[in-house]
């Protein structure tokens, strides 16, 4: 069994303290650093852009995974592998041209992903599958923090699952949004092996610690 990985949403870190939390993400057991883009178009809240993205590069010591939540990712492809990601995720809901663009972002040296939101349906990846690197499943509508878990994430695991063995693909699944030690382990059950966690963990009294049991519960 491949190892589950932890990626702490730096969308929930304290932004006056950023330096910081990346620090407690670098030394913390957690696998990667999870980084929303949003442009208030795409999804109905902006985020931080390329300056915030560099300068979290610059201390970041884990793999960094882009997840991008705007209009036409393919603009900015080169941009964001200049700028440090290791992984880049954008929307099957904002390409057009999906192949086309998992093929840019491969060429510049990323991992490609693919997000879907709670209302896409995984068989539309079925022609893509075997060229993405990483799905993120959303559990949550995109554009906001804290949200509410939703429970069809399971049987949408599920199907994925599925169809990544039947096209014997080697594609991660992530799940991103309202993941906690409550439905961790389920979410691995059912074929996760990459979780976002973000309120959950920057809210904690003790991030670090909260870090380590999320991936004692899941290894």
């Amino acid at each position: 069994m491949k190892n589950k990985l932890i990626a702490p949403s730096v969308l929930a870190a304290d932004f006056a303290n950023l330096q910081r939390d990346i620090e407690m993400i670098n030394k913390s057991e957690a696998d990667w650093f999870h980084i929303d883009i949003m442009d208030g178009e795409f999804v109905p809240n902006i985020s931080f852009g390329m300056p915030v993205l560099e300068a979290i590069s610059k201390h970041a010591k884990k793999t960094i995974d882009v997840h991008l939540m705007i209009v036409k990712p393919e603009r900015y492809i080169k941009t964001f592998a200049e700028l440090g990601a290791n992984i880049l995720t954008v929307h099957y809901e904002a390409c057009t041209h999906l192949h086309r663009t998992l093929q840019a972002i491969k060429n510049e040296g990323m991992k490609a992903g693919v997000a879907i939101n709670p209302h896409t349906n995984v068989a539309l990846l079925e022609d893509v599958i075997n060229d993405i690197d990483l799905v993120c499943v959303m559990s949550v509508n995109p554009g906001f923090g804290g949200q509410s878990f939703i429970e069809n994430t399971y049987a949408k695991l599920e199907k994925l699952k599925d169809l990544i063995i039947r096209k014997n693909a080697t594609t991660l699944i992530e799940v991103d949004g309202g993941v906690t030690d409550k439905n961790a382990k389920q979410l691995v059950q059912f074929g996760a092996d990459v979780l976002v966690a973000g309120n959950y963990v920057f809210k904690a009294e003790n991030p670090t610690q909260t870090i380590k049991d999320l991936k004692l519960l899941i290894s």
